[in-house]
């Protein structure tokens, strides 16, 4: 058996024993220092000015929109266009927020949105903010789609939570929207079990996040943050303002354990992305060769960091064939995220409108994926490699 993911953390049994030792010393497991000490690390790593922790990306998703709903820059009705090949927890928030989701197409070649994807939806509509997946490793063509969406005064998101640790022209995927989501899921390309982080360079978008994050309360700003904020509103006593909520928020803390496993794992993402990315592309050299496999492209981005290995197959039929073939061989398999999110029970009851989206279609009904790790053996990339090839 080939599963989709064979250890919970990178260099497994040393983390786990770092891990008990800290759990055996420490005297606080409430979001404390060493979830600071992750931020930290995970900003550096990222190059943005703040990053703040959650109990997992989907939290993460929902505090970015609820930031820009406190802050009065999205509204009630307020239109997101979102991938169509995502997660639902990158939809769900903006039905649960009181938002107007609207699909965008993806290019099967790119596995997601391109910048003329939007173009075209734009020319007969318009949109209030764009909330990109970043899928499996791979991305659009960002630079522009940033550039479009600055033009239209669209405020741009990324769910990066599939791509951390990708490059486009020595920029990280997560370093193009205003806010940008990663996750730290068990499955993920660092695994602090449960987990998420939300990045940005804006520090009023930092302070509204820490505030949703924890309640509506400001106990998790700076001083000088919080003597603004308690002035503004007219609280004056330190005993007061210990329970005074300033804004909607929920309880999306992790703990000390998130911290410290994050700070740990942290340290051996640059090998993780480099040996994932090797991997793919032995892989992908094997597809190259099977003509009823579509070729991905990405020659825009110079670091495909891969969360996993997508197949496309060119019709239905023939992706049946290779789902048995992988199945067969012991390969644990699953279909491309959510597919054509539209389909989805949840969004038929919620959403009336639907888009025509051929190219996620194509996705949805052709395509499936299977995992990919620093783990994986030369015996593994074997058997993968003959399932790829065409008989």
């Amino acid at each position: 058996m080939i599963p989709l993911m064979k250890n919970a953390f990178l260099n497994e049994y040393e983390t786990k024993k770092a891990l008990a030792e800290f759990i055996l010393k420490t005297n606080k497991f409430s979001m404390g220092e060493k979830c600071i000490e992750f931020e930290n690390k995970f900003a550096n790593f990222h190059k943005r000015k703040h990053a703040v922790l959650f109990n997992s990306g989907g939290s993460s998703n929902l505090a970015m929109l609820q930031t820009f709903k406190n802050l009065g820059r999205l509204k009630d009705d307020a239109k997101i266009g979102f991938s169509a090949l995502t997660w639902s927890t990158n939809v769900m928030p903006i039905i649960q927020l009181g938002m107007v989701p609207v699909a965008l197409d993806c290019d099967p070649e790119y596995i997601n949105v391109m910048s003329y994807n939007l173009e075209k939806y734009l020319e007969n509509n318009d949109l209030d903010a764009f909330f990109v997946t970043n899928v499996l490793g791979f991305s659009g063509d960002l630079h522009k789609i940033k550039k479009l969406c600055a033009e239209k005064n669209i405020i741009l998101f990324e769910d990066n939570c599939e791509s951390l640790g990708s490059e486009l022209e020595g920029t990280l995927t997560g370093n193009f929207g205003e806010m940008a989501s990663s996750s730290f899921f068990v499955a993920h390309h660092m695994s602090t079990i449960e987990g998420g982080m939300v990045v940005t360079d804006d520090d009023e978008l930092a302070n509204m996040l820490r505030i949703v994050r924890a309640n509506g309360w400001d106990r998790n700003l700076k001083a000088a943050d919080q003597f603004k904020l308690r002035k503004d509103n007219g609280i004056t006593s330190e005993f007061i303002a210990k329970y005074t909520f300033y804004d909607l928020g929920y309880n999306l803390r992790p703990t000390e354990i998130t911290g410290f496993i994050g700070s740990y794992q942290i340290e051996f993402l640059p090998e993780n992305i480099k040996k994932r990315e090797g991997n793919y592309l032995k892989l992908e050299a094997i597809s190259k060769e099977n003509d009823e496999l579509v070729a991905i492209k990405h020659e825009h981005m110079n670091v495909v960091s891969s969360f996993s290995y997508p197949v496309i197959c060119k019709n239905s039929e023939i992706r049946d064939h290779y789902v048995a073939q992988f199945s067969g061989a012991g390969i644990e398999i699953r279909p491309m995220i959510a597919g054509n999110i539209q389909k989805q029970p949840f969004y038929k009851k919620y959403v009336d409108t639907n888009e025509d989206l051929p190219g996620t279609d194509l996705i949805h009904n052709n395509g499936f994926y299977f995992g990919n790790y620093p783990e994986l053996t030369d015996s593994d990339l074997e058997v993968i490699s003959n399932c790829l090839r065409k008989y």
